[in-house]
């Protein structure tokens, strides 16, 4: 499996994230796990109202299962990350132990 997804980590990274539907980013740590692009995305992003990333929830939600089997796969996982990235901004931040 190492070899088909080659040498890097970022590969399996992908493929993780992409297969479990799930992201290494956290929206409240994105210093680390997260892209420049999804760290960009939560910049702007966190300083807008909880009712803006309640429409663009249901947008993507609608776009994901409407449109995903004609979506790029690079615009397919990103568009799922976003979703992700607005799923933990409207839950707010974990408290740890």
């Amino acid at each position: 499996m190492c070899d088909e997804l080659g040498p890097k980590e970022e590969y399996m990274q992908m493929y993780v994230e992409e297969a479990g539907g799930t992201s290494l980013c956290n929206v409240f740590k994105a210093e680390t796990g997260c892209s420049d692009k999804q760290k960009g995305f939560i910049d702007k992003w966190s300083a807008k109202s909880a009712e803006e990333w309640t429409a663009q929830t249901s947008r993507l939600k609608g776009m994901l299962e409407k449109d995903s089997g004609a979506l790029k796969p690079e615009v397919l996982t990103w568009a799922k990350q976003r979703l992700n990235i607005f799923k933990q901004l409207s839950k707010g931040p974990k408290e740890e132990l």
